[in-house]
Order: structure tokens, then sequence, then C-alpha cells
């Protein structure tokens, strides 16, 4: 059963919610009618296209971006201006450290993004008094933490071909997580020269590997960025 359709028609959800499709398996499904209709009466849903900066590094935070569509780009800057990407985020995450004054780091879509804005002080009241709500968000700070985790043995032990095919399972995941079957579709939200970044490759590797994979029948590209998986078991296995 699709529950994010379940209260489509239900008087009780604030009209702003209504259209959202991941509000049951983001933080709002923590909450109770009367918190959503707080929440919704002070955020607003805005739409940021590919490149736009959602929050810069060392700035203050005073709203947190729920994502309800697309991918969001973290990185962090060195002091000479050079520029590491450090994760992706994706639908339903909450972007923004949480009780932090600064960003720790530039969120940046990566593709085309909706998110709900949520004032700081709002999200932060809900938080003090709903222990579920503050559950679902540790949840999703100790799973970042657990992938961080595993992309430092990724960066640190595998070679270009699992490095290359380790992204692609990533984003197959995280984008459908409910996904069946051996075929995933998808449009890489990050270019080749951020995928090189990411990975710690030259550009010319990561699509010698992107070649390879598709030699090997394990996914096909169209028009440079549109990834079909034909066999997500074969992909996990070249993960390593």
């Amino acid at each position: 059963m699709d529950i994010s359709r379940l209260d489509i028609h239900n008087s009780d959800t604030p009209e702003l919610c209504k259209s959202c499709e991941v509000r049951h398996k983001g933080m709002c499904g923590a909450l109770n009618g009367m918190e959503l209709t707080l929440l919704s009466k002070h955020t607003r849903q805005v739409s940021q296209p590919a490149g736009e900066e959602l929050v810069g590094e060392s700035t203050d935070i005073d709203a947190y971006d729920n994502i309800m569509r697309g991918v969001v780009k973290l990185s962090k800057t060195l002091e000479d201006g050079r520029q590491q990407i450090v994760g992706l985020q994706f639908a339903p995450d909450l972007v923004g450290r949480l009780y932090a004054s600064e960003s720790p780091m530039t969120a940046e879509a990566a593709s085309d993004v909706d998110v709900c804005r949520v004032p700081r002080r709002i999200l932060e009241r809900l938080i003090d008094g709903n222990p579920e709500l503050r559950k679902r968000l540790m949840d999703q700070s100790l799973r970042e933490l657990d992938e961080a985790r595993d992309w430092m043995v990724t960066l640190g032990r595998k070679t270009a071909s699992e490095k290359v095919a380790s992204l692609l399972l990533l984003i197959a995941t995280h984008l459908d997580p409910d996904a069946e079957g051996e075929r995933r579709v998808f449009d890489l939200p990050v270019s080749r020269l951020d995928i090189a970044d990411y990975l710690g490759l030259t550009i010319e590797t990561v699509s010698r590997q992107l070649s390879k994979l598709k030699g090997e029948k394990v996914i096909s590209i169209t028009a440079n960025r549109h990834i079909e998986v034909l066999n997500f078991t074969k992909l996990r296995v070249r993960a390593g």
C-alpha cells in the first residue's frame, strides 16, 4: 500500500501538505494534525534550480530545508578556495545541522529541487516536545554517519571501478528505496566532474569506468546522464 497517498483527501491535513509525496517517510510523518497545522503556518515550499545554493558554509542557520524532490550536494571549502563534495542528500532528508548556529558546510541543489523551508525556532520547538520526531531526525543523522564511514572505506580501499559502481548504487538506492527487481532508471544528479571530485578520480577515469559498466551490460547510458541499471545484483557485486 502507498501510504504517501493515504491522507491526500483528509480534511485534517493542511492544504500545504496534501501534495507532498514524501511526508509520511520524512520528519512530518511523526507529527499529529495540530503539529502539522502549526508547521504549515510557518513553512513555505521553495523550488531551486540545479546549481542554486540552499545554505552557505559558515552562514547563520535560521531555517531548515526538508527535501521533497531532487538531490542536494554537500561540500566543504578549503582556505585556498578548493571545494570537496562530502555528501549527497535525497528526499525526504532534512538539510541543516540541528541546533547549530552556523552551517558547517555548503548545501547546493545538485538537481532541480523542491524543499519545504522550516524556520529554525519552529522546528526546534516541535523537536523538544515530540520524542518521535526527535527519534526520526536522530535516525537520519545516524544513517548519514554510517554512510560517511562506509564512504571512507570506498575512498580509501576500493578500486576505481568499485568506486563508480558504489556511487551509482548509492544514487539508485536513495532515489527509489522501494524499487524491486533488477532494473532502476534515474538521471545522474551530478556532473562527471563532480563525480570525479567526490570519488577522488579523474574525469577520464570516471568516463572509462562508466563505459566499462555499459559494455558489461550492467547499465545503459543515454544523453550522458540518463542511467538505466540493467542488472542491480551485478551492480551491487561490482561495488564490492
